[in-house]
């Protein structure tokens, strides 16, 4: 079953002189396996609207239901639904807080009251998720590696819960390109073999076109579009009038066309852009 919010609004500091409404009435379905990229300006309702999916945030108004369930009814066990979605924050190795890598990763095992064997068990799937080799690096201490690691370690832990939901708020933030990249290809493998249904909040218009199944792009609290990539980066006007742009793919596609090359207006990855090109020069070669 899916993630469904409905009528969403939340007012931060309501009542008060500075009352402020992030969201307002958002509706969207997240269904099972999909992978969901999150985009708009700064300012435009994105991480309110994440930190609602797994309660972190309470409505003001409306609904999150998770596999059917209102996340915020009174009966509802509130700590097994968060089970399920795991959330991942900007910057998670600012949360991390135990003397070795193991013990920080066991964490949320441990607090679920998992046994010694299946929080061993989790922690060594997790870590082999992330690419951290456990012999070399379950002992060490967190705040001895790289950026890039730490931000792998933080993972793991949410990922030690066995999530049937990840939400990831700028997962590759602050990270040189080694490191994002290896980030990017590690949720890009979860969401492939590991049946994982992920929400990702990004800036970046060429991982969504890589990566995403379907794109929510959102300004000034509301949801104004929500398609696959194809159609969104079909619609380059929109994205711009929302302070976006298109992936690079997408733009230099625009400058072609723009000089009269052939191309169609729905290109935007740049594997698709090569396959074009080539066939357009084999069929000028022929010719």
């Amino acid at each position: 079953m899916p993630i469904e919010v409905k009528n969403l609004t939340h007012t931060y500091s309501q009542g008060s002189a500075f009352q402020s409404t992030a969201i307002r009435d958002v509706n969207l379905t997240i269904e099972d396996g999909e992978f969901v990229c999150i985009v708009g300006h700064t300012g435009s309702g994105k991480s309110t609207l994440v930190q609602h999916l797994n309660g972190l945030l309470k409505p003001t108004s409306g609904l999150i239901l998770v596999d059917g369930e209102d996340m915020n009814g009174e009966k509802v066990d509130k700590r097994r639904i968060r089970q399920n979605v795991g959330l991942v924050f900007q910057y998670p190795e600012y949360q991390l807080f135990e003397e070795t890598v193991v013990k920080d990763i066991a964490f949320g095992p441990r607090n679920q009251g998992l046994s010694a064997e299946e929080t061993d068990r989790r922690v060594r799937a997790a870590m082999a998720h992330v690419h951290l080799d456990y012999d070399k690096y379950a002992e060490r201490s967190p705040f001895e590696l790289s950026g890039g690691q730490m931000r792998r370690v933080a993972i793991a832990g949410v990922l030690a819960m066995e999530p049937k939901y990840l939400i990831l708020d700028e997962p590759t933030a602050g990270l040189d390109p080694k490191g994002r990249d290896r980030i990017l290809g590690m949720i890009q493998d979860l969401h492939r073999e590991g049946n994982t249904t992920v929400v990702m909040v990004s800036h970046s218009m060429d991982d969504c076109a890589r990566l995403a199944t379907r794109m929510i792009v959102m300004s000034k609290g509301t949801v104004v579009a929500s398609d696959t990539p194809r159609a969104v980066f079909s619609q380059p006007e929109m994205m711009h009038s929302v302070g976006l742009g298109v992936p690079e793919a997408a733009q230099l596609c625009a400058q072609l066309r723009a000089r009269g090359v052939d191309l169609p207006d729905d290109l935007y990855t740049q594997e698709e852009l090569h396959e074009h090109l080539l066939r357009l020069w084999k069929g000028g070669a022929k010719a």
